[in-house]
Formats: structure tokens, sequence, C-alpha cells
């Protein structure tokens, strides 16, 4: 089967997350490989956690890439099918440029823990708030947030899937915004357990020195189209860095990534990591009943993404 492969941000990371992997020898090596560039060990905070630390920004983009990572090698090994396209949710798209050759696994993982410290610092802790806004549509949530900015930030972050909507910028006007969005006809806002307003104007000064740590890094085009900002495939090294800049102060329009995912005709859709969340979308945002979904976020989910992909 011809397939595009997705993989998960920040929010997908639980403790023991990847305990059905842990006797496969590529998973606790690809681990073993971050753990040296970290000099912390990731093994254990994935499987032992606490949800605290997990959960610190600064832990959860490596860990993520990592278990992401993992995933994708144990399904090259086990002779999984060469996707056609790739594509990740926010921090995902570095997972995604790793598995798709553009840039080396420890350069990524450095990057990722030096990006998650810089989105921390924009925002003083408490200041920034996200939300979700479900059963309104895209200009109406763009509407509210216009309306309860006053004077401060609240965008418009995520276009998870239609009718699904993530908000964020200065708690305040977030909140302002929700209930704007429920006064235009929402059926739920909800306000999520991150205070960093990710993918807004807030982050554009995280993103300039987020310039200076990727500029001597070694990019180069991926061997699999990799979908980055605009639902276009990267290009060269230079094209990739301007674009992984970009993304930390632009919002994640995953929903268009999705649908330009099907114009490489893909017949199914694998998400390869921790968590669900991305199979949960692509359900609802591809309408075709024959096409797959699959979610290969344990062993048995992997195994069983494998077996319905090889024919």
């Amino acid at each position: 089967m011809q397939i595009g492969m997705v993989f998960p941000g920040q929010g997908s990371q639980s403790v023991g997350m990847q305990a059905t992997l842990a006797g496969e020898t590529v998973v606790r090596d690809t681990y073993a490989e971050a753990s040296a560039v970290l000099g912390e060990d990731l093994w254990a905070l994935a499987e032992d956690g606490p949800d605290a630390a997990q959960n610190r920004t600064e832990n959860t983009q490596p860990l993520m890439l990592t278990a992401g990572v993992a995933a994708y090698r144990l399904w090259q090994q086990r002779g999984g099918v060469v996707p056609l396209v790739l594509a990740g949710h926010s921090l995902g798209e570095f997972t995604a440029l790793v598995c798709g050759g553009a840039i080396g696994f420890a350069d990524a993982v450095r990057l990722v823990r030096i990006r998650a410290q810089l989105m921390q610092a924009a925002v003083p802790l408490g200041a920034g708030a996200m939300a979700a806004i479900l059963g309104l549509d895209d200009a109406d949530v763009e509407a509210a947030c216009r309306e309860a900015a006053g004077g401060e930030v609240v965008e418009a972050a995520n276009y998870n899937q239609p009718g699904q909507v993530v908000i964020a910028g200065h708690a305040a006007a977030v909140e302002r915004a929700m209930q704007a969005a429920k006064a235009r006809g929402a059926k739920r806002a909800v306000l999520l357990a991150v205070s960093i307003p990710a993918h807004t104007s807030l982050l554009a000064g995280a993103a300039a020195e987020f310039a200076g740590a990727i500029g001597a890094v070694h990019l180069q085009a991926p061997s699999i189209p990799v979908l980055g900002i605009g639902q276009r495939p990267h290009g060269d090294g230079e094209a990739i860095r301007r674009a992984v800049i970009e993304q930390l102060h632009r919002p994640v329009r995953w929903s268009a990534t999705v649908e330009a995912m099907l114009g490489y005709r893909i017949r199914g859709l694998v998400e390869c990591g921790p968590g669900k969340v991305l199979a949960g979308l692509g359900r609802r945002i591809v309408k075709d009943k024959e096409f797959q979904v699959l979610a290969g976020d344990d062993l048995p989910g992997l195994e069983a993404a494998l077996a319905a992909t090889a024919a």
C-alpha cells in the first residue's frame, strides 16, 4: 500500500509510552544515542517519568523526537513500506526531517532541546495560554480572536481539523477569546494544560534566537518529501532552515497538510510514535471510507500497521 507517515508533537507523551518496544534493540539504541547527546537517561524519563518531568517542554521535545525516530527505525527494520510523503505536527516536523534524511538525529536532538528552552523563556510562566475551540469554523475563530485581543495577543495557532482550532496568546486574551467563541456558537472552548503560546507572534523573538542555533547545522534536501509550512515539500537545506525558524511563530495548518499529502496518491496514513492524536484527526479529515488510517503507537499497533500496509 502507498502510504504517508505522520509524526506527533508535544502533548502525546505519557509515562510508559513505549514500554511494549523495550525488547527491541533498535529502539533502545535510539534512546541511548539521544541520551548520550543530552547527558541524561531519556529511556528512564519515557518509562518512569514522572509526569511533571516529562511535561517540561525542554524534556518533552527531545523525548518525543526520540520516540518517533525509534518507532520509524523499527518500522524500517521490520521491512515496512517506504512512505511516499512525511509530515509532523509542530515538533513532529523535526522527526519527519530526521526520518526523511534531511538532518542528522544527534543534531536534531540538540536543536529541539534548544528550541524548547527558547520557547519556554519567550513568555513568563503563567503569562501565556492555549485553548481548543470546538464546533466553530476557522473564520469565526479568527474573528473571535480579533474581538478579544484588547491590545494583547491571541491568535489561531493550530488548525487541526474542520471545527477544531487551537488558539494561543496572552492568558487573559485567550480567556476572552474563549468567551467570544462561545458567543459565536462554539460547542466547547477548553483551556489546555500548556502555558507556552506556541505558533503565535509571541514566539517571534524565540524564532530569531533559534536562527542562531540552527545556523551552523548541516541540512539537506530530504530523500522522502517532507511537507512543511505552506503544505509544500521542503527544498534544500537553506529552505528547510528558513521554514523551521518560521514555524515557531506561524500557525500549524494540520488539516491542510493532511489534504496536501493526499496529492501524493497515498491510500493510507500511519502515525508513527506515541499516542493516537494524529490518527484520530486523520480519520476526521479524510472522508474516503476506503482510506486507511493507522496508529503505530505501540508494538501491537505497529505490527498491525505493518501487516495492513504490506500488500
